[in-house]
């Protein structure tokens, strides 16, 4: 069955780095595009970046742009996510999901992550916390 695991998660101050990983099982993780999802506590889900099955395109919310890079070691069916420059507004639950379709920039800009409706699997998650 599918699987994916999260890791590398916990808690920095501010200005700080911290490197996600998201251990893939269960299917040819090179086939599929994959993102980060974060959820805050109180708010909803929000796209965090998305890199296609090849690596060669990827987006990231306007939020983490220049901070963030997304990449991908399909050798190892591992998704990364490195974060520089943490903000206390980083601050949610991190997750890795395997979207149901490729994603276009203006869809991923537009609309929000929805389980089951346009990511299919998901892992549990692990929980990014940032001190001011």
């Amino acid at each position: 069955q599918v699987q994916l695991v999260e890791s590398g998660g916990g808690m920095v101050q501010y200005g700080g780095s911290l490197r996600l990983s998201c251990t893939a099982s269960g299917f040819i993780f090179s086939h599929y595009g994959m993102t980060w999802v974060r959820q805050a506590p109180g708010k909803g889900p929000e796209w965090v970046s998305y890199i296609n099955n090849n690596g060669d395109i990827t987006y990231y919310t306007d939020s983490v742009k220049g901070r963030f890079t997304i990449s991908r070691d399909n050798a190892k069916n591992t998704l990364y996510l490195e974060m520089n420059s943490l903000r206390p507004e980083d601050t949610a639950l991190y997750y890795c999901a395997r979207p149901k379709w490729k994603l276009s920039s203006s869809y991923f800009d537009g609309r929000p992550p929805l389980d089951g409706i346009n990511f299919d699997y998901r892992g549990q998650g692990t929980q990014v916390t940032v001190s001011s």
